[in-house]
């Protein structure tokens, strides 16, 4: 989906923003909802992101900065959450401008501690590229408030991809696919899984068998799940395939999964 597909609808109480056209972009409120009941908190906890009335670029009229909150009632929001990219010379374009995506989490089960998914994006360049910021929070008891315990950033341009897994044999952990400046052009995959204590842990790192432009219509993650599963223990050659969405009959060329 084009990036400028993406912006926010008006005020909702759902777990995740439909996010709307930008061309006019709304000011005011995009998201909130209550923290207190799903992370069994006194009442007055909630996450809001609210936007920034739009940025005029000479002429072209640019969503506003969203400003990510905790908070437990009119207190001061709580430091847990990255404001986003800070490198743009021009502090009004810094940080995020779009809400991708924002809602609870439940890893260990609905009876198991939630964590809190916030994917943030920058303004986009001229060429669609923009940053993209990935951050899971948890709720911290003996500290009394919550922590972030997975950031990753990265961009959108080159099939760079960052996958939160609810359910499967890799549920509640994280698989990024970041792109190799070298040849053969292949991605770094690695997996962060969810510790006991509620802290991600690196397990697993290689060099993916996928590489950039070889026109396979999988996304990178997807393509690379039977290496990844393998290196896991979670899979073997002779068991079904993983299946991607959308494709119920994958198959595998040099290691790597294919549609079709």
């Amino acid at each position: 989906m084009p990036l400028k597909s993406f912006l926010a609808a008006a005020l909702l109480c759902t777990p995740m923003a439909l996010l709307a056209d930008p061309d006019v972009p709304p000011a005011g409120p995009v998201l909130t909802f209550d923290l207190s009941k799903p992370f069994g908190l006194g009442q007055g906890w909630r996450f809001s992101a609210v936007q920034a009335p739009p940025l005029d670029d000479h002429g072209e009229m640019l969503p506003g900065r969203i400003a990510l909150c905790i908070r437990n009632g009119a207190s001061r929001c709580v430091p847990a959450l990255d404001s986003g990219p800070k490198d743009d010379p021009k502090p009004e374009f810094a940080g995020f401008h779009v809400l991708e995506d924002a809602r609870i989490l439940y890893p260990r089960g609905r009876r198991g501690r939630p964590l809190l998914l916030v994917v943030g994006s920058s303004l986009w360049g001229f060429n669609g590229d923009a940053d993209i910021v990935t951050q899971l929070i948890a709720y911290d008891a003996r500290a009394h408030d919550f922590r972030r315990i997975y950031r990753y950033q990265t961009r959108r341009n080159n099939n760079q991809q960052v996958r939160y897994f609810g359910s499967g044999p890799l549920k509640g952990d994280v698989v990024s696919a970041e792109p190799q400046d070298s040849l053969p052009y292949g991605y770094w995959i690695t997996v962060n899984a969810l510790t006991s204590a509620y802290t991600y842990r690196q397990v697993l790192r290689y060099r993916s068998a996928t590489i950039y432009g070889d026109g396979n219509p999988l996304s990178v993650i997807d393509s690379e799940m039977p290496n990844i599963q393998r290196r896991l223990g979670l899979w073997h050659p002779g068991m079904p395939l993983p299946l991607p969405p959308h494709c119920p009959k994958p198959h595998l060329i040099k290691s790597e999964l294919w549609c079709g």
